[in-house]
């Protein structure tokens, strides 16, 4: 029994468009509701502005713009998951927050094989359960060249 709790990596699954994605549980915070986000000049498009979330002022990224999708809308399902990388709290706008997984290791496979994407970079891995695939991010590549920026911005 003991050996299952290294075979699984629990995950945050959430939503961009039509594609699914999953972030270490252990990197989120939270997941909060839209909130009023005040916007901060001299970023890129992608950076949203800041909230203060229960007194802390954390910048906001709109990862669908992040990734070149597109704006999306904001609509009833859309979340803001609160990440932590680099002891730095980062407020990523997704579309919706699906639930929370345990992936086995073994249906982890690296992208290169399964995704064609100009967002590779970003991608740690790929998992396929049953018929959905789940889009491994890592985070610290997702922030690495905003994290100067976001740093600035933080309360």
């Amino acid at each position: 029994m003991m050996d299952k709790v290294l075979t699984d990596r629990k995950v945050i699954v959430f939503q961009l468009g039509e594609e699914e994605y999953a972030v270490d549980v252990k990197q989120v915070g939270s997941i909060e509701r839209i909130l009023p986000i005040t916007r901060v000049p001299k970023t890129p498009s992608y950076v949203k502005g800041v909230i203060n979330l229960r007194g802390v002022v954390t910048p906001i990224i709109d990862l669908r713009l992040r990734f070149g999708m597109g704006e999306g809308e904001i609509g009833e399902a859309s979340r803001i998951l609160i990440v932590n990388v680099d002891q730095m709290d980062v407020g990523l706008i997704v579309d919706a927050a699906n639930d929370v997984i345990d992936i086995p290791l073994e249906k982890i496979e690296s992208a290169g094989e399964v995704i064609d994407s100009a967002n590779i970079d970003y991608i740690e891995g790929v998992a396929k359960l049953g018929s959905r695939l789940l889009i491994l991010l890592d985070l610290h590549k997702v922030l690495e060249k905003d994290k100067v920026q976001l740093q600035a911005m933080e309360g």
